[in-house]
Protein backbone atom coordinates (compact mmCIF):
# COMPACT_ATOMS: atom_id res chain seq x y z
CA UNK A 1 0.00 0.00 0.00
CA UNK A 2 1.34 3.95 -0.69
CA UNK A 3 0.16 6.89 1.26
CA UNK A 4 -0.47 8.49 -1.92
CA UNK A 5 -2.09 11.41 -1.34
CA UNK A 6 -4.71 11.97 1.94
CA UNK A 7 -5.25 8.79 3.85
CA UNK A 8 -9.10 7.97 4.21
CA UNK A 9 -10.84 6.02 6.80
CA UNK A 10 -12.89 3.27 6.43
CA UNK A 11 -15.46 0.74 8.13
CA UNK A 12 -14.96 -2.52 6.67
CA UNK A 13 -16.96 -5.32 7.79
CA UNK A 14 -16.40 -8.88 6.86
CA UNK A 15 -16.88 -12.37 7.76
CA UNK A 16 -16.14 -16.33 7.23
CA UNK A 17 -18.21 -17.52 4.35
CA UNK A 18 -21.16 -19.45 5.43
CA UNK A 19 -21.11 -22.90 4.92
CA UNK A 20 -24.09 -25.69 5.75
CA UNK A 21 -22.50 -26.03 9.87
CA UNK A 22 -22.57 -22.53 10.55
CA UNK A 23 -24.85 -20.62 7.88
CA UNK A 24 -24.48 -17.57 9.67
CA UNK A 25 -21.39 -16.78 10.84
CA UNK A 26 -19.92 -13.90 12.98
CA UNK A 27 -19.29 -10.83 11.46
CA UNK A 28 -16.04 -8.40 11.95
CA UNK A 29 -15.95 -4.92 12.03
CA UNK A 30 -12.47 -3.12 11.15
CA UNK A 31 -11.96 1.31 11.06
CA UNK A 32 -9.08 1.40 8.91
CA UNK A 33 -6.89 4.34 6.96
CA UNK A 34 -6.14 3.44 3.15
CA UNK A 35 -6.05 5.41 -0.01
CA UNK A 36 -8.63 3.85 -1.67
CA UNK A 37 -11.53 1.01 -0.89
CA UNK A 38 -9.30 -1.29 -2.71
CA UNK A 39 -6.52 -1.00 -0.14
CA UNK A 40 -8.54 -1.01 2.87
CA UNK A 41 -10.45 -4.41 2.01
CA UNK A 42 -6.78 -5.96 1.26
CA UNK A 43 -5.97 -4.44 5.14
CA UNK A 44 -8.80 -6.31 6.31
CA UNK A 45 -7.88 -9.50 5.16
CA UNK A 46 -4.20 -8.48 6.57
CA UNK A 47 -5.21 -7.96 9.96
CA UNK A 48 -7.80 -11.51 10.57
CA UNK A 49 -5.26 -13.43 9.05
CA UNK A 50 -3.38 -11.71 12.07
CA UNK A 51 -6.25 -12.26 14.27
CA UNK A 52 -8.43 -14.57 13.25
CA UNK A 53 -8.17 -17.72 11.26
CA UNK A 54 -9.57 -16.35 8.06
CA UNK A 55 -8.32 -15.29 4.39
CA UNK A 56 -9.68 -13.96 1.63
CA UNK A 57 -10.26 -17.68 -0.29
CA UNK A 58 -12.86 -18.77 3.06
CA UNK A 59 -14.24 -15.00 3.76
CA UNK A 60 -16.24 -12.19 2.38
CA UNK A 61 -16.98 -8.33 2.40
CA UNK A 62 -20.33 -7.39 3.85
CA UNK A 63 -19.91 -3.89 3.44
CA UNK A 64 -17.00 -1.01 2.83
CA UNK A 65 -18.26 2.09 3.92
CA UNK A 66 -15.91 5.88 3.30
CA UNK A 67 -16.58 7.76 7.03
CA UNK A 68 -16.59 11.43 6.39
CA UNK A 69 -16.01 13.85 9.18
CA UNK A 70 -18.98 15.60 10.14
CA UNK A 71 -16.93 19.11 11.57
CA UNK A 72 -13.96 19.75 9.68
CA UNK A 73 -13.84 23.47 9.77
CA UNK A 74 -12.30 23.99 13.28
CA UNK A 75 -8.56 22.92 13.91
CA UNK A 76 -8.54 19.84 16.43
CA UNK A 77 -5.12 17.77 18.32
CA UNK A 78 -5.24 14.39 17.15
CA UNK A 79 -3.35 11.44 19.59
CA UNK A 80 -2.64 8.36 17.47
CA UNK A 81 -0.74 5.03 18.96
CA UNK A 82 0.66 3.01 16.10
CA UNK A 83 3.32 0.17 16.16
CA UNK A 84 5.49 0.08 13.37
CA UNK A 85 8.35 -2.00 12.18
CA UNK A 86 11.71 -0.38 11.66
CA UNK A 87 15.34 -2.14 10.69
CA UNK A 88 16.24 -3.23 14.00
CA UNK A 89 12.75 -4.62 15.88
CA UNK A 90 9.14 -3.43 15.90
CA UNK A 91 8.51 -0.11 17.94
CA UNK A 92 5.04 1.12 19.86
CA UNK A 93 5.19 4.78 19.41
CA UNK A 94 2.66 8.05 20.45
CA UNK A 95 2.50 10.85 18.44
CA UNK A 96 0.31 14.09 17.91
CA UNK A 97 -0.78 16.21 15.29
CA UNK A 98 -3.36 19.10 14.42
CA UNK A 99 -5.52 19.40 11.62
CA UNK A 100 -8.96 19.40 10.41
CA UNK A 101 -9.87 16.31 10.13
CA UNK A 102 -8.72 13.01 11.44
CA UNK A 103 -7.36 11.75 8.53
CA UNK A 104 -5.46 14.75 8.00
CA UNK A 105 -3.97 14.23 10.50
CA UNK A 106 -3.19 10.33 10.21
CA UNK A 107 -2.03 11.64 6.85
CA UNK A 108 0.30 13.93 8.26
CA UNK A 109 1.85 10.40 10.61
CA UNK A 110 2.79 8.22 7.33
CA UNK A 111 4.57 11.58 5.89
CA UNK A 112 6.50 12.12 9.30
CA UNK A 113 7.38 8.54 10.04
CA UNK A 114 8.66 8.04 6.48
CA UNK A 115 10.48 11.11 6.43
CA UNK A 116 12.27 10.45 10.14
CA UNK A 117 11.76 6.69 10.59
CA UNK A 118 12.64 5.75 7.09
CA UNK A 119 9.24 3.78 7.72
CA UNK A 120 7.47 2.71 4.89
CA UNK A 121 3.68 2.60 4.89
CA UNK A 122 2.65 -1.28 4.93
CA UNK A 123 4.63 -1.40 8.10
CA UNK A 124 2.94 1.21 10.25
CA UNK A 125 -0.01 -0.51 12.05
CA UNK A 126 -2.56 2.30 13.64
CA UNK A 127 -3.86 1.00 17.15
CA UNK A 128 -5.83 3.72 18.25
CA UNK A 129 -6.80 7.44 17.86
CA UNK A 130 -8.43 10.04 19.84
CA UNK A 131 -9.37 13.36 19.88
CA UNK A 132 -7.35 15.44 22.45
CA UNK A 133 -8.42 18.23 24.68
CA UNK A 134 -5.55 21.57 25.33
CA UNK A 135 -4.88 19.89 29.03
CA UNK A 136 -4.76 16.29 27.13
CA UNK A 137 -1.53 17.00 24.93
CA UNK A 138 2.12 15.79 26.13
CA UNK A 139 3.68 17.08 23.21
CA UNK A 140 5.30 20.82 23.26
CA UNK A 141 5.01 21.03 19.66
CA UNK A 142 0.84 20.60 19.72
CA UNK A 143 0.76 22.56 23.37
CA UNK A 144 2.23 25.58 22.41
CA UNK A 145 -1.11 26.25 20.00
CA UNK A 146 -3.40 25.13 22.87
CA UNK A 147 -3.14 28.43 24.92
CA UNK A 148 -6.02 30.99 24.55
CA UNK A 149 -3.82 33.96 23.65
CA UNK A 150 -2.54 32.40 20.46
CA UNK A 151 -1.31 35.63 18.02
CA UNK A 152 -0.04 35.10 15.03
CA UNK A 153 1.97 38.10 13.32
CA UNK A 154 1.95 38.99 9.94
CA UNK A 155 5.75 40.19 9.13
CA UNK A 156 6.81 42.02 6.24
CA UNK A 157 4.02 42.70 4.57
CA UNK A 158 4.25 45.10 1.68
CA UNK A 159 1.39 47.91 1.48
CA UNK A 160 1.45 48.51 -2.30
CA UNK A 161 -0.79 51.76 -2.30
CA UNK A 162 1.85 53.58 0.12
CA UNK A 163 4.47 53.54 -3.27
CA UNK A 164 1.69 55.07 -5.02
CA UNK A 165 0.39 52.60 -7.04
CA UNK A 166 -2.56 50.56 -7.54
CA UNK A 167 -2.74 46.74 -6.30
CA UNK A 168 -3.04 45.35 -10.03
CA UNK A 169 -0.95 47.86 -11.26
CA UNK A 170 0.83 47.12 -14.73
CA UNK A 171 4.30 48.18 -14.20
CA UNK A 172 6.45 45.38 -12.42
CA UNK A 173 8.79 47.37 -10.65
CA UNK A 174 8.82 50.78 -8.88
CA UNK A 175 11.74 53.51 -8.24
CA UNK A 176 10.77 53.37 -4.55
CA UNK A 177 11.64 50.60 -1.74
CA UNK A 178 8.53 48.99 -0.61
CA UNK A 179 7.59 49.54 3.34
CA UNK A 180 6.93 46.39 5.12
CA UNK A 181 5.98 47.87 8.27
CA UNK A 182 2.49 48.98 8.90
CA UNK A 183 2.08 49.31 12.91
Amino acid sequence: MTAAGEMRQYQVVGRKAGTEEVPNPEAYRMVIFAPNPVAAKSKFWYFMRQFRKMKKTTGEILDCVEIVEKNSRTVKNYGIWLRYDSRSGTHNMYREYRDLKLTGAVSQLYNEMAGRHRCRPRSIQIIRTATLGASELNRPNGAQFAKSNVRFPLPHRVDSAKRGQKALSDRTFSTVRPTTYLG
